[in-house]
C-alpha cells in the first residue's frame, strides 16, 4: 500500500502548513481512520473541484464498497482501474480489484467479477506470493462457478410483507441458560432444515453432512471461513431455500466441517449446521426483528435510498456494525445474534475505562467457536448503558477483555443476542444501510446489470501485500463460544 499511503500522507502532512484542513486531508484522515460516515460526510460537503482527482474517484469507491451503494462504486472502480492504476501499487491494485469483485458479485455479476479477476491475475501473477495468487484464483473460480446461476431469486408469492418466525432455541450446557434465534417454517430443496439466524454470519454456512442429505450442488470452487480457526471448505447452490413465506432459489453456501476442535464443545456443534446471516439479509434489503412476537418481518418491495446518513458499515472482513455508545463511550459494534451473551468489549474499551473496570470481577473464559478455542482474561461489568439506533437500554453485564482478540480487528463490542433482547424490535434497512432499535415503550408504524469495460494494469513490482489487505478472508463470526465453563448465565455462542 505504500503509494497510497505516500499520497495520504502528503495531504495529512499539508495539514500543518495551514490553520484549517483541506477537504483532501479531511478525505485522506478519514480513509486512514476507516471512518467510513466521516468519509461519507466529507466527501458530500466538499465541491468536487476541491479533491484531488485521485482521492475523489477513490473516495467514491471506499464510500460505495463500505456502505453498501454499489451503485456508486462499481462506476468508481471502473473509472479507478481505467484511467488511475497507474497511482495504485500492487498492494492497493489487489486490494481495489477484491472489493470490485464483491460488490459486482452482489449485484449478481459475477461473470464480469470472475472475468475482472482473470485480467488482474495475469497481469501480476509474476509479482505475487503464492498465497496471494491462490486468495485471487478461488475467488475466480467462485465468482465463474456462480455466475453459472442466478443467485437470491426471490418470491414473495402475493403477500405485501413476508413473516418468518423464530425461536429461542437452548444451545451449550443447560446451566449456562444460552439461546440462539433458529428459524421455523423452513426448508432446503424441500427438505425440512433446521437453521439459526445470525447477523454476525458474513456467509451461509452448511455442513458437508448436511449439504449431502439436502442435496445441495457442489461448485467447482473452494472458500475458506476465517473465525477463532481457518476452516477450509467448499461452496455450493441450494436450488431452493425457503425461510417462512419466503421462497429464494439459487442460494450459495459455503460447505465445511462443522467442528470446533474440542471435544466439551463439539457437543454443541449441532446448533451451527446450517447458519445463514447477514449475506441473505443483504438480498432482502429490509427486515425487522420483533424480539417479543419472535418473528422477522420483511417487505416485498424494499424502500428507495433516502438522504438518511448510514449508520452502518462493513468491517474490513465485511461484518455488519453499527456506531453507537457503551457509557458514554462512542464506539462501532458489531451486532451479532450469533453471540449467546449479552456482549463483549475490547481491550480498547479496558485500557480506556480500567479505573472502572477493574474495580469489577476478574475472571479467565474459554470460547469456542468453528475453527478454534480462545482463551483470555476478561472483566465482568455490571449494568452498563449502551445506546444504538436511537434507544437506550442498560445491560447487565458485559464482559471486558483485557487483550487483544484475534477475531476482531476493527469493532470495539461484539453486541450479543441477550443485549438485543433489550430492546422490543431492531430494524435492518440495507438500502440507506441504517440501523433503528425500538424500545418496548414504542410500537414500529409498518413501512413497506450493466457491462463494465475490464481495464489493462501498470504494475510496480511490489510484493507487500497480505491477504487482509485483499479482504482475501470473509469472517462469518459465527458459532463465537461453543464452551465457556467460566462464564456467566448467558455465554457467547
Amino acid at each position: 500500500m505504500k503509494r497510497l499511503l505516500q499520497l495520504l500522507c502528503y495531504f495529512v502532512l499539508a495539514s500543518s502548513l495551514s490553520s484549517a484542513q483541506t477537504y483532501d486531508e479531511k478525505i485522506a484522515n478519514a480513509m486512514n481512520s476507516g471512518d467510513w460516515f466521516a468519509l461519507d460526510s466529507v466527501y458530500h460537503s466538499a465541491p468536487k473541484d476541491s479533491i484531488h482527482g485521485f482521492l475523489e474517484v477513490y473516495a467514491r469507491c471506499l464510500i460505495g464498497n463500505r456502505l453498501n451503494r454499489p451503485d456508486v462504486s462499481i462506476p468508481a472502480f471502473d473509472e479507478l482501474l481505467n484511467t488511475k492504476s497507474a497511482e495504485l501499487d500492487l498492494g492497493n491494485l489487489i486490494s481495489a480489484s477484491m472489493m470490485f469483485a464483491m460488490d459486482l458479485s452482489r449485484t449478481n455479476d459475477n461473470a464480469t467479477a470472475a472475468s475482472m479477476l482473470t485480467s488482474i491475475l495475469d497481469a501480476t501473477r509474476q509479482h505475487l506470493d503464492s498465497a496471494t495468487s491462490a486468495m485471487l484464483q478461488s475467488y475466480e473460480n467462485q465468482y465463474a462457478a456462480l455466475s453459472k446461476y442466478k443467485p437470491y431469486s426471490i418470491d414473495f408469492g402475493q403477500q405485501t410483507e413476508a413473516q418468518i418466525p423464530f425461536r429461542y432455541m437452548p444451545v451449550g450446557p443447560k446451566d449456562k441458560g444460552a439461546v440462539l434465534m433458529r428459524l421455523d417454517q423452513c426448508s432446503i430443496n424441500g427438505n425440512h432444515a433446521e437453521i439459526t439466524f445470525d447477523t454476525g454470519a458474513g456467509v451461509n454456512i452448511i455442513s458437508d453432512l448436511s449439504a449431502q442429505k439436502l442435496g445441495l450442488i457442489p461448485l467447482d470452487a473452494s472458500s475458506t471461513v476465517c473465525g477463532f480457526g481457518l476452516q477450509s471448505g467448499s461452496k455450493a447452490i441450494a436450488k431452493e431455500l425457503k425461510i417462512g413465506s419466503i421462497t429464494i432459489t439459487d442460494v450459495p453456501f459455503t460447505v465445511i466441517h462443522i467442528t470446533s476442535n474440542n471435544e466439551e464443545a463439539d457437543k454443541y456443534i449441532n446448533a451451527l449446521d446450517i447458519v445463514v446471516g447477514s449475506e441473505l439479509m443483504l438480498q432482502l434489503k429490509d427486515l425487522t426483528i420483533d424480539f417479543a412476537k419472535q418473528l422477522i418481518t420483511v417487505p416485498s418491495v424494499a424502500p428507495a435510498r433516502s438522504t438518511t446518513p448510514s449508520n452502518i458499515c462493513f468491517s474490513s472482513s465485511m461484518n455488519l456494525l453499527t456506531k453507537g455508545t457503551v457509557n458514554d463511550n462512542k464506539m462501532l459494534m458489531n451486532i451479532d445474534t450469533g453471540d449467546a451473551s449479552y456482549g463483549t468489549l475490547n481491550k480498547q474499551f479496558y485500557e480506556a475505562n480500567k479505573e472502572f473496570v477493574s474495580s469489577c470481577p476478574l475472571d479467565t473464559v474459554r470460547t469456542a467457536g468453528i475453527g478454534g478455542v480462545h482463551i483470555s482474561q476478561c472483566y465482568r461489568v455490571p449494568d452498563m448503558t449502551a445506546q444504538l439506533g436511537g434507544s437506550t437500554v442498560t445491560i447487565p453485564e458485559m464482559t471486558v477483555q483485557t487483550q487483544d482478540n484475534p477475531s476482531v480487528q476493527d469493532y470495539e463490542c461484539n453486541f450479543g443476542l441477550q443485549s438485543l433482547r433489550l430492546f422490543s424490535k431492531i430494524r435492518f434497512n440495507l438500502v440507506d444501510f441504517t440501523l433503528t432499535t425500538y424500545p418496548y415503550s414504542l410500537s414500529l408504524n409498518t413501512q413497506k446489470t450493466s457491462s463494465h469495460n475490464i481495464p489493462t494494469f501498470t504494475v510496480t513490482n511490489d510484493k507487500g501485500i497480505t491477504p487482509l489487505q485483499a479482504i482475501g478472508c470473509i469472517a462469518v463470526g459465527v458459532g463465537k463460544v461453543l464452551l465457556n465453563q467460566n462464564g456467566s448465565d448467558n455465554p457467547d455462542l
